[in-house]
């Protein structure tokens, strides 16, 4: 499957079959998401893989939209790194997007997990020091995302899509 079909497939799946997803295919996603652009290519992003499904189900309560994190083969958090770039929020999306994207070209179907939470830094504070509880992360790494991996149990219709003209502008913007 080529990128431009992974991106137009993508949905996001929140429930999953029971099948474990085999190392080789995990070792696969680590990579898109290590190869995954930074500024000026600086290590401000780090990863966690968790596969067992006893902490997926831990880190379900972080936030109360991730209850399909239980049902997950495996998941990836992904973590910031302010001391590094500038750029961190921006290169951990970017990774996120990445897994996201190798994820459906696998086969495989993805939930992301927002934990950092820009226009509420209390409710920020709670759902990464929840999960930097869980997972030993230390203080200075800010917590992203989690994405949720598996084996789609359904697979939703197509997305129905606005008009591209509504968002596309050619040249200059121009009022639609």
């Amino acid at each position: 499957m080529d990128v431009l079909q992974a991106i137009q497939l993508r949905r996001e799946i929140t429930r999953f079959k029971p099948d474990p997803i085999p190392s080789e295919v995990l070792e696969q996603l680590t990579q898109a998401m290590y190869y995954s652009p930074t500024g000026n290519n600086l290590p401000s992003r780090e990863f966690i893989l968790v596969t067992d499904p006893a902490m997926l189900a831990q880190l379900t309560p972080a936030t109360p939209y991730m209850k399909w994190l239980e049902q997950s083969a495996a998941a990836y958090v992904i973590l910031g790194h302010p001391g590094e770039s500038k750029y961190w929020l921006q290169d951990a999306t970017l990774a996120g997007g990445y897994l996201w994207l190798a994820a459906v070209s696998l086969g495989l179907g993805a939930a992301w997990g927002a934990i950092y939470h820009s226009e509420d830094s209390d409710e920020s504070s709670r759902r990464e020091n929840f999960i930097r509880e869980k997972l030993a992360i230390p203080p200075e790494l800010r917590v992203v995302a989690i994405i949720g991996l598996g084996y789609p149990a359904v697979q939703p219709p197509a997305k129905e899509m606005y008009p591209l003209e509504r968002v596309f502008h050619k040249g200059i913007y121009k009022e639609n």
